[in-house]
């Protein structure tokens, strides 16, 4: 069965959509997968310069998910 880590990006397949783009956290119970990201529009917290949109996929999801791609660092985007 797939494991999925972070800085991978997967496709999940579920009964009722399709959601693509990089794990972003896991832990033993789930991992959340970035599906979107956009700028922000104010400037509150300097160092968080986008706003993600993210799925999250529990542990007993995790066979539904196709690997595609690995990515070294958060910089490889």
């Amino acid at each position: 069965m797939y494991d999925p880590q972070v800085n991978d990006y997967v496709k999940w397949n579920h009964p009722t959509n399709s959601d693509e783009g990089w794990v972003y956290f896991k832990c033993q119970d789930y991992i959340t997968i970035e599906v979107g990201t956009k700028e922000k529009l104010d400037s509150l917290v300097q160092f968080h310069k986008k706003t993600h949109t993210l799925v999250v996929c529990y542990s007993q999801h995790w066979n539904e998910l196709q690997f595609i791609k690995k990515r070294e660092t958060a910089n490889d985007i």
